[in-house]
């Protein structure tokens, strides 16, 4: 699935965990793991990574250093190219500030462009973070197919014990069906089917799919759907989110933010963009 991993490393507290969490995540799908570091190569800076990656990566035939200067966000993201990674890997805080939201993070950038999938951690762990509770967003997109199956595959691999497909009543149509006069019986029964009709979307993709040892649940909800994401992730104490992205997004985009920046916004737990 991901054949090819790379992860953007700083010699920062979270380095290990984050080169810990990359390791697990080859192990799993016997790839290969790039490490890209922006900023001056030292032997100091070499003696401290080598010292790492002998604790966590015993076979370092499938680890590869990429040593570069340059504007962080631009030569990651062309590493990313240049190796044709499948997956990047990320650390991120959890809230950002009002400042940073609108000037950008290294991370935000490369989140927003890249054109390989996108797995930011908010607390890597040296021990590897087990995703036993994941939340897939299924909301009605052209990507939303392709979400669902590569969520549906990570979850296998990581072996979740718990899978919450969620989606939206696209409250338009609600407002729309329920303008004119109509009893609250009528009402009632015009977003049942609303609901039905939701649930029947994502269970048309599942049907397609691999769910073995998967326990899949359906759940549909209303309103601004970032904050929706956002709430259900948390009410679950969710370990991962699966979300599309199917277009990169502008400064515009921050001012006026769709459902992926609202969610980058605030991170509820970790993160995986499918691209």
């Amino acid at each position: 699935m991901y054949q090819k991993v790379v992860l953007a490393i700083a010699f920062s507290p979270r380095m290990e965990a984050l080169i810990a969490e990359a390791r697990k995540l080859i192990g799993i799908f016997d790839g290969e793991l790039v490490l890209i570091h922006v900023g001056t190569k030292t032997a100091e800076l070499e003696a401290q990574l080598e010292e790492i990656l002998a604790r966590h990566c015993g076979d370092v035939r499938k680890i590869r250093t990429i040593w570069k200067e340059g504007k962080p966000a631009k030569t990651i993201l062309k590493t990313c190219e240049e190796e044709k990674a499948d997956l990047l890997v990320l650390g991120a805080l959890k809230k950002e500030g009002l400042l940073t939201y609108y000037v950008g993070s290294v991370a935000r950038k490369v989140i927003r462009k890249s054109k390989c999938s996108v797995l930011t951690l908010i607390d890597p762990k040296l021990e590897g973070t087990h995703f036993s509770k994941v939340v897939i967003n299924g909301t009605e997109l052209e990507i939303t197919p392709k979400v669902i199956k590569k969520g549906l595959k990570f979850c296998q691999a990581e072996q979740a014990s718990q899978v919450h497909i969620l989606n939206e009543i696209k409250m338009y149509g609600f407002q729309m069906a329920t303008a004119g006069e109509g009893s609250e019986t009528e009402v009632a029964n015009t977003r049942r089917k609303l609901v039905q009709d939701e649930i029947q979307y994502v269970q048309n993709i599942l049907e397609k799919l691999d769910q073995t040892n998967l326990k899949v649940n359906i759940k549909v909800t209303a309103g601004k759907w970032a904050v929706e994401l956002v709430r259900f992730c948390e009410s679950i104490e969710a370990d991962l989110l699966i979300m599309g992205d199917e277009q990169g997004l502008t400064f515009i985009d921050r001012l006026f933010p769709h459902d992926l920046e609202g969610i980058l916004e605030e991170l509820p737990c970790n993160l995986l963009i499918v691209k």
